[in-house]
């Protein structure tokens, strides 16, 4: 399967290239980019990186704990020693911290320089890696430095999905059930009604017919993004709604530090989002149950497992989603109806938070 998605952004168009096989031919895309660097981490560099051809690698520590400014300023050092200039490009090989980091640097580097993701996750593939929005963590909370730098390419090979280990799809799977909510029930149809692409897809017998219904969903689920992006470049307004979920679950990753990683924490926090909606009048029962439902089915965690909800609610307070010092939530009406919500009471959030115990 050969997919390609033209995406509008301020600053010039560019292509999201999908296909089986992408990276084998990496050479051919690498002439157009000037020098390049290619930052990577411990993990995918011995597994992909070092197969790159004539490319120079700067590799950093996996993991959200070292998505810093202090990594940063070793990117930038790499940047210098391998002689980077304006006309030069930065590609980022990895998954969604990977993708953060480098974006960051290409937008603050030189003011600015050409920016290539290669996504190797999947909820890099379907979230992260569109829509133009990079940066890193302070100790204070998750993103809060950061810029909207547009990819002048994005490569997307399944292929590397086969090294993937189980937990790292299952958390790809929490922003494909969350686009799935927002804008395309089809998804949900495809992550429930299609036992190729659960709980582990790239084990067992079957591969070529698991990597084509991979290809499909990756498809599906980038383009709910790249509609929505597109409305709204600068998250103005409609694009805000792709935080659903994501109010609870950075919480949860910082109340953890980072213990949880980012797509189980979503998994958790949609549900949370659910049951708020439901707890508001919103919606009714159907889409609390049939999130958890969706969760369970895919191995995704429905339960805190004790992080107290007190420390979950001060996490939020630095969330740059609230304005003014006035919570927002996304919610939902129905499947394929988010709608944003203020100041929603402390003892309700409280309440679905430890009702989720």
């Amino acid at each position: 399967m050969a997919k390609r998605i033209h995406v509008t952004a301020p600053g010039g168009d560019y292509d999201i290239s999908i296909e089986s096989g992408l990276l084998k031919n990496f050479a051919a895309y690498i002439g157009k980019w000037g020098k390049t660097l290619v930052i990577t981490n411990t993990t995918i560099a011995p597994l992909h990186g070092e197969k790159l051809p004539n490319t120079k690698l700067a590799i950093i520590p996996d993991g959200e704990q070292h998505k810093n400014l202090e990594t940063i300023a070793q990117l930038y050092a790499d940047c210098v020693a391998a002689g980077l200039d304006r006309g030069s490009t930065v590609i980022a090989l990895g998954g969604g911290v990977v993708g953060d980091m480098a974006g960051f640097v290409a937008a603050t580097y030189m003011r600015g320089i050409r920016f290539v993701q290669i996504p190797t996750t999947l909820l890099s593939m379907v979230d992260s890696s569109v829509g133009g929005k990079v940066g890193v963590d302070l100790p204070q909370g998750k993103n809060l430095v950061g810029a909207f730098k547009q990819p002048d390419a994005v490569l997307i090979d399944p292929d590397v999905l086969d090294t993937l280990p189980a937990r790292e799809w299952r958390c790809g799977m929490a922003e494909v059930i969350k686009h799935g909510f927002l804008a395309d029930e089809m998804l949900l149809e495809m992550v429930t009604d299609n036992p190729s692409l659960n709980p582990s897809p790239f084990h067992g017998e079957g591969l070529e017919e698991k990597m084509k219904n991979a290809a499909e969903l990756v498809a599906r689920a980038v383009q709910v993004k790249v509609d929505v992006v597109q409305r709204d470049p600068f998250e103005k307004g409609e694009r805000a709604h792709l935080n659903l979920g994501h109010t609870f679950g950075h919480a949860i990753e910082q109340a953890t530090h980072y213990q949880w990683p980012h797509g189980e924490a979503v998994g958790a926090g949609l549900l949370a989002a659910a049951r708020l909606s439901y707890a508001l009048n919103l919606c009714d029962s159907s889409i609390p149950e049939r999130m958890e439902d969706i969760l369970e089915h895919v191995g995704l965690p429905r339960r805190l497992n004790g992080i107290d909800p007190e420390a979950i609610y001060a996490a939020m307070a630095t969330d740059k989603k609230w304005l003014g010092g006035h919570s927002r939530f996304v919610l939902l009406k129905a499947v394929g109806q988010p709608l944003i919500v203020e100041d929603v009471p402390k003892e309700t959030i409280i309440q679905i938070l430890s009702e989720l115990q």
